[in-house]
């Protein structure tokens, strides 16, 4: 019995090459579940808008106007209702836009994502997508893909590490197969997705990513989810000062209404929430408002414009058709952000990241206009501009930088157009996480308390002494000292230390942490003593991070007293400095004890 667990556990868990067979078996679900999933959305799309039964679709061209008439204004409402109904009935992880409950999956669940969500987010996000709501066809596809390899990896038994490798493949491969990008996909999953990065881990990606991309081209051809006119972007090949402040400039109001679009979601989602009613009748009147807004836009401009994934109104910006209008490009991209707010917020299933191309492509290409009017001699053109828009948008809202730039490069296949997305993107990037951490995917998970660290390291800082991360001085003080007591006073507000609590005969009495002193930094009549920690550990100062990280996991602590002389400190005489493990988590990178501790599901 146990040689055949044994010879089981090689044959699946161990070796390489089975490993990475599963990986091209994901490769392949995940570029048929794709071409499924756009057929899907093509069918609900023409019985909604056009009464016919047909699964083409291209989203390129504008949808023409419906028979319906001003009842079009149902149609998002209905096809909410059928959402709504599938969400709260067999799976509510399918709400939203997908990728955070990926997230969520590989760092407090141990990559246990329900079955029923490959085939609940199909449909809903379909149905949400043809019926005229403002989402994208990414996120969902993410979502399937990685909840299929999620399964897929529990029946085989495999390692936690490979569990993790398989979910982020499904992931890269799903939206490698939506845009025809492989390059793109395989760096969504190594940003966003992959906890461990190695060789080991990123082999199975790029096989998924590659063999979703050859599957999709086979059944859609090999077309790039935009066309791009490569004559255009031959002007940024010679780069002038007065282009490169204006890439600058673009990158800054690229990386606030990034952040704009983020709080707006989450901001429409609290207001629908604080409704009276139930889930059903927020959706259904967050969809009419969204129904209203596209019969609006067709009576006054002749197209829906922001309806579904909007892929038609991007390409219009990409072909110049939408260059007489400034306003127009404004309010369309106002509207895009509205409308996906409302989808979103009362409850819909869909992704952000086509909303996201549509509102940087619109801006980039008013922002063009804009400089032209201010100097006519600017070598930065609507197309170019619009592309960069939509590169900087992705990555400044999704936290994928590289994968932004790069999915616009592969979509234009002209090099020249590197530089400016660099610059362009690095500086939406670098102005949305100047404000905030968060991601428009983080922020949801961090408003149930569950945080993602920004940055997967490998294991060198594991093995660096703890002296190596001390973010802050710190003072010795009588226990018995009055509040502020007065070695605190030379110290700002914004560089606080750690106290050390001393007795008369200069033993270690207790340790106040340089955060809990923040809370604090006003009171009056309080006892320093009263804000002392009742656990603290005691170790040298060269104890290595792995060893602390033990410490955190089985006895919860968090502040360390390092010792000098290799040796943990008995007296207040023998500490070299405090550590405060949040400051650890911080450089390094490394899980929070809440997530160290959570997560049970799947074990």
């Amino acid at each position: 019995m146990r040689l055949a667990q044994n010879m089981r556990a090689w044959l699946v868990g161990r070796n390489p090459v089975t490993h990475f067979a599963v990986a091209f078996f994901v490769g392949v679900v995940a570029g048929l579940g794709a071409v499924a999933f756009r057929r899907l959305i093509a069918l609900f799309h023409n019985v909604f808008f056009a009464g016919r039964f047909s699964f083409v679709y291209d989203t390129l061209q504008h949808t023409a106007a419906s028979p319906w008439g001003v009842w079009i204004i149902l149609a998002p409402a209905i096809g909410g209702l059928g959402v709504a109904w599938m969400v709260k009935n067999f799976a509510p992880e399918a709400k939203g836009h997908g990728v955070p409950e990926v997230m969520d999956a590989i760092y407090y669940q141990n990559g246990y994502m329900r079955p029923q969500v490959v085939l609940i987010k199909a449909v809903a996000s379909s149905l949400n997508i043809g019926s005229g709501g403002s989402v994208g066809r990414e996120g969902p596809i993410i979502q399937m893909g990685a909840a299929f390899a999620a399964n897929l990896s529990r029946w085989l038994r495999l390692e936690a590490w490979q569990r993790y490798a398989l979910i982020a493949a499904g992931a890269g491969g799903g939206i490698a197969a939506t845009f025809n990008t492989p390059i793109g996909g395989m760096l969504f999953a190594v940003e966003l997705m992959m906890p461990e990065i190695s060789a080991r881990t990123l082999v199975p990606v790029m096989i998924a990513t590659g063999t979703a991309t050859y599957v999709s081209r086979l059944f859609l051809g090999h077309h790039p989810a935009f066309i791009v006119p490569p004559l255009h972007i031959a002007a940024t090949a010679s780069t002038s000062p007065e282009a490169f402040f204006a890439y600058l400039l673009l990158g800054l109001i690229i990386g606030l209404v990034a952040l704009l679009f983020m709080r707006s979601i989450y901001w429409f989602e609290d207001r629908f929430d604080a409704l009276p009613g139930n889930y059903y009748t927020r959706h259904v009147l967050g969809m009419l408002l969204v129904g209203v807004t596209l019969y609006l836009l067709l009576r006054t401009t002749g197209h829906y414009f922001v309806e579904g994934v909007g892929y038609a109104t991007v390409q219009d910006v990409l072909n110049g058709r939408l260059e007489a209008s400034v306003l127009l490009l404004l309010a369309l991209a106002a509207l895009k952000l509205l409308v996906t707010s409302l989808t979103l917020g009362s409850g819909g299933s869909g992704g952000v990241f086509s909303p996201s191309l549509f509102i940087g492509a619109t801006l980039g290409g008013a922002f063009a206009l804009v400089a032209h009017g201010v100097d006519p001699s600017l070598e930065l053109n609507v197309i170019t501009a619009a592309s960069l828009g939509m590169a900087a948008m992705v990555g400044a809202g999704t936290g994928a930088a590289m994968t932004g730039a790069v999915m616009i490069f592969e979509m234009t296949g002209d090099y020249r157009i590197i530089l400016p997305l660099i610059v362009v993107g690095s500086v939406a990037y670098a102005t949305r996480r100047l404000i905030t951490a968060d991601t428009i995917y983080t922020l949801k998970l961090t408003r149930r308390g569950h945080e993602v660290p920004e940055s997967r390291q490998s294991n060198l800082y594991l093995d660096l002494p703890a002296r190596e991360f001390v973010n802050h001085a710190y003072v010795q003080v009588p226990v018995d000292a009055p509040w502020p007591p007065p070695g605190l006073r030379r110290f700002s507000p914004a560089g606080l230390p750690h106290l050390l609590l001393v007795d008369a005969h200069g033993a270690i009495a207790g340790v106040v942490p340089a955060q809990r002193i923040a809370g604090q930094w006003r009171s009056r009549g309080l006892e320093t003593r009263a804000l002392a920690l009742d656990e603290w550990q005691a170790v040298a100062a060269d104890t290595l991070i792995v060893d602390l990280l033990g410490s955190v996991r089985r006895e919860g602590a968090e502040t360390f007293l390092l010792g000098r002389d290799g040796a943990a400190p008995t007296v207040a005489a023998d500490v070299e400095a405090i550590l405060v493990w949040s400051d650890v988590v911080q450089a390094a990178g490394l899980p929070t004890r809440e997530r160290m501790h959570g997560g049970t599901a799947g074990t």
